[in-house]
């Protein structure tokens, strides 16, 4: 995924997940017996709801004033119930249970509320997902318990919107946040870890697990050698990393599906990716289910568009498959010759460009190795290369790169960012600068419309306009492979979205008891 989603969700499905760390960090030594310790690949950036982290309902250290349940039902949090919805769709009223307090024990009120929205919504504090809850028009507290929302027009994912974390009014804290969720914060080692403890008195319940490490190591082959080695109690890795961990008494490995792609996004001003003809013949050229069976041994599906075909959204005419001679004739047909050296050129100009990945993503760099030996069949020159993802962000304005992104929940999730023009340039979100009206329109439509079957058919032809258009190189969905010491009750595996590192099968670690 992008450094920006990781990080600020980091993990999104959970707590938020990210994008950058020490290559080895060091977790707490002999942690006491209640104590469990994570593996994450990547640091958040903070750990303010407002500015980002973890929006879609996977925090530990915060409530929303709805949840999601690992089948991505969504029921009430901090809600007593389901919000009532005014006929047209423009007014969402929320009541709150009685009693919420937040980790420090002041009450949790409909103030708290108010003032989480309005702060998101205020321009001054540059939340990264501020365009997400763009159809709210204002937020009110009429009394302690009662939230409306009044809203510019029927959106209707709006409700999935409010898993949003809630912090007390008139706090933006970053780096030692105050929430009401199952744990609360204890410290954060930059580079290291985060060390947070349970929540005795949580509305949904005191957890068992009375103390959570959520240590920083972004290397796959050291968190893999951390877990054998007792270091971490769990993490997630990629398929190959973990298969010398199957089958061992003292360890269970889950395979949770997910709508998680990998993908190669183009720079779409440069003049060999800009190249329509270019980008659809490498699409061509892959062969994304070797890519399956080899890379991600089996713990996978092929991509061609950015909705998981798992999903009810999908579009079934966005398919596709491998055709290096149909790739071949595209690119002559389009005046890009054979070379003597087996590359091809047009008007002076080499079929070659770089192709980032970040350096220590080992899945990323064995796709960005594959895709380049497909692309050199057709005669197109790839040179990968694994760069931090600072470097990578500089950079996506003229070079291709492996991103990951992709969500279970609506279809405005991510995808309005991602593709709309107003959003290219923007760091990880619109990376390659595409810029299509017909793919605005349609973004927009979807993100007003009201009738589901209308919005199924806005998505629909959504994706058909950026396939078409080779946006991206879709690759592969991913299983997320999650590895846990110990043996747990309550552990319930979902649809997992891009991140995943304190969320996904991690969400609902407050729920876990060590079975004896």
């Amino acid at each position: 995924m992008t450094k920006l989603l990781q990080k600020s969700a980091t993990l999104c499905v959970v707590l938020a997940l990210a994008g950058a760390a020490c290559s080895a960090p060091q977790g707490p030594a002999d942690p006491p017996d209640d104590t469990f310790v994570i593996g994450l690949s990547s640091e958040f950036d903070n750990l303010s709801p407002v500015l980002g982290f973890s929006p879609d309902g996977g925090s530990l250290i915060f409530d929303g004033l709805m949840s999601r349940a690992p089948d991505l039902t969504i029921k009430p949090a901090l809600a007593a119930e389901p919000p009532t919805v005014s006929e047209d769709g423009t007014t969402v009223t929320f009541t709150l249970k009685e009693g919420l307090k937040f980790h420090d024990g002041k009450p949790l009120t409909s103030k708290d509320v108010e003032y989480t929205y309005e702060a998101l919504l205020d321009p001054g504090n540059n939340s990264t997902i501020r365009s997400d809850y763009s159809a709210i028009k204002d937020v009110a507290a009429p009394d302690a318990r009662t939230v409306v929302f009044g809203l510019r027009y029927p959106y209707a994912p709006f409700v999935q919107r409010t898993t949003l974390g809630i912090v007390p009014a008139g706090t933006m804290e970053k780096t030692r946040p105050v929430g009401s969720g199952p744990y609360r914060f204890v410290s954060w080692t930059p580079g290291d870890k985060i060390v947070l403890e349970a929540n005795k008195e949580y509305w949904g319940g005191a957890p068992a697990i009375s103390r959570l490490v959520l240590a920083f190591a972004p290397d796959d082959n050291v968190r893999a050698t951390r877990v054998r080695a007792g270091e971490f109690d769990a993490t997630v890795l990629p398929p190959k990393a973990a298969a010398g961990l199957r089958g061992r008494q003292d360890m269970t490995v889950y395979d949770v599906p997910s709508a998680d792609y990998r993908a190669i996004v183009f720079p779409m001003t440069r003049p060999v990716t800009g190249d329509l003809a270019v980008r659809r013949a490498f699409g061509l050229a892959l062969d994304r289910q070797a890519m399956v069976d080899t890379i991600l041994a089996g713990a996978g599906v092929p991509a061609y568009g950015p909705i998981s075909p798992d999903t009810g959204w999908h579009n079934p005419e966005v398919t596709g498959g491998t055709d290096p001679e149909a790739a071949g004739r595209l690119l002559d047909e389009a005046g890009w010759t054979m070379g003597r050296d087996g590359i091809r050129e047009k008007d002076g100009k080499d079929a070659e460009f770089t192709l980032m990945y970040p350096a220590g993503d080992s899945l990323r760099k064995e796709l960005a190795l594959a895709a380049a030996s497909d692309a050199k069949r057709i005669g197109l020159r790839v040179e990968p290369i694994g760069l931090d993802w600072d470097a990578i962000e500089a950079r996506l304005d003229r070079d291709a790169a492996v991103m990951g992104f992709g969500s279970p929940y609506d279809p405005d999730y991510v995808n309005y960012e991602l593709f709309h023009s107003d959003f290219k340039g923007q760091g990880f979100f619109n990376p390659g600068r595409y810029d299509n009206p017909e793919a605005d329109r349609l973004l927009e439509q979807g993100r007003a419309a009201g009738e589901q079957a209308e919005r199924e058919r806005i998505y629909a032809d959504f994706q058909k306009v950026v396939r078409d258009d080779e946006v991206y190189s879709y690759l592969v969905f991913l299983k997320h492979v999650y590895v846990i010491r110990g043996r747990y009750e309550g552990i319930v595996p979902g649809v997992d979205g891009h991140e995943h590192a304190t969320g996904g099968l991690f969400a609902g670690i407050h729920t876990w008891k060590p079975v004896a």
